[in-house]
């Protein structure tokens, strides 16, 4: 049966508002958003209707974001000191009048259609709880690293399965109702790190349908360098995430935890030792040059999309990236793992949800 079938066989529960016309509610956290900030509010202005509610809640900062967004007509709510996107989203949620509430990054823009997509969505499934979307394929920033990071994004959001178990905080949209039922955003963290994935888990785990929407899209103008990426995705996202991943057994073959990129790698660890070993062991050399036609066999796909978009030469250059990629996903998931039946165990159990102190 599919999701609307199932809608209409349970209509008798949901309100006649829910399924003609649900109202939303745009959620926007911040913390120092400077002119990336201001690109994504002129893009709500350009493409919003006026009557949508906009509440920006700035998570402490230094510079302009607060005046910015009330010159932009948003209703504004602060935190004196940063507290995490988190309890930012939180608090704004507790705050929103809307039916939906689509939660967006200070660092994007949206697109034409991107609210209209999202209403479409809820207004014909009215039994699903929540959607994420994706990042488009023409990032803001033209360095190479942002162009490749936000690209691969780009592409395993839109290669994976329209059945999610996750959610996105950077463009997703969720039942107010069900959003509060189920306590929000984990705020213990008090970063950017996999929030929005712990909240997925507990989605699915009360029963609740997610969606991945692969037309609603937003363009990512985040600037990444070597070290910011590095940090974000090891300390913020791959450790926290092994930690999810053994706290819920959410290894399931889609998004990045795919079996190729599972695969890739062992492949790539494998590759790396009989690299190591060429140093006493000639013949090694035979086993690397094997292994590494293994791996770019079976992630051809992904440097053929490369290619497609930005030519041989860039996609030439992602390869070292995403084996890397490989690598540093490895560690964190070992460490992780160490970390996680050793002695993180006993306090992940217990997330910390909507208890919001005003601020």
């Amino acid at each position: 049966m599919n999701l609307t079938d199932q809608a209409l066989a349970h209509t008798n529960s949901i309100t006649a508002n829910s399924i003609v016309d649900p109202t939303v509610s745009i959620v926007i956290p911040v913390h120092n958003g400077g002119e990336n900030f201001h690109r994504c509010l002129a893009s709500l202005k350009q493409f919003i209707p006026a009557a949508v509610e906009i509440i920006v809640v700035v998570d402490g900062g230094t510079d302009h974001s607060e005046q910015l967004a009330q010159e932009f007509g948003a209703k504004v709510l602060k935190f004196p000191t940063p507290g995490g996107p988190a309890q930012a989203r939180n608090l704004g949620a507790s705050v929103a009048k809307g039916d939906i509430l689509l939660f967006l990054d200070a660092d994007v823009t949206v697109h034409a259609d991107t609210l209209e997509q999202v209403v479409a969505v809820f207004r014909n499934h009215p039994d699903l709880a929540a959607l994420i979307g994706s990042y488009d394929d023409a990032p803001g920033e033209t360095n190479f690293l942002s162009q490749y990071k936000n690209l691969f994004h780009h592409y395993t959001h839109q290669t994976s399965n329209e059945t999610a178990s996750t959610f996105w905080g950077a463009c997703g949209a969720i039942r107010r109702d069900i959003f509060l039922q189920v306590g929000g955003f984990d705020q213990r963290y008090r970063y950017p790190s996999v929030e929005d994935i712990e909240l997925g888990y507990r989605l699915k785990r009360a029963g609740y349908q997610i969606r991945l929407c692969k037309n609603v899209q937003v363009k990512h103008l985040k600037c990444w360098r070597p070290s910011s990426l590095l940090k974000a995705e090891f300390f913020y996202r791959a450790l926290p995430w092994t930690e999810l991943l053994w706290r819920d057994r959410q290894f399931i073959n889609d998004l990045n935890l795919k079996v190729s990129s599972r695969v890739s790698l062992l492949l790539t660890y494998g590759l790396l030792i009989a690299i190591i070993a060429v140093f006493w062991w000639r013949a090694a050399i035979w086993i690397a040059i094997g292994l590494g036609c293994i791996l770019f066999a079976i992630n051809f796909p992904v440097y053929q999309f490369f290619q497609q978009k930005r030519g041989v030469w860039f996609a030439c250059q992602t390869i070292v990236w995403h084996w890397l990629y490989f690598l540093y996903s490895g560690l964190a998931f070992a460490i992780g793992t160490i970390r996680y039946h050793g002695f993180v165990k006993h306090r992940i159990s217990k997330p910390k949800l909507m208890h919001i102190s005003e601020p």
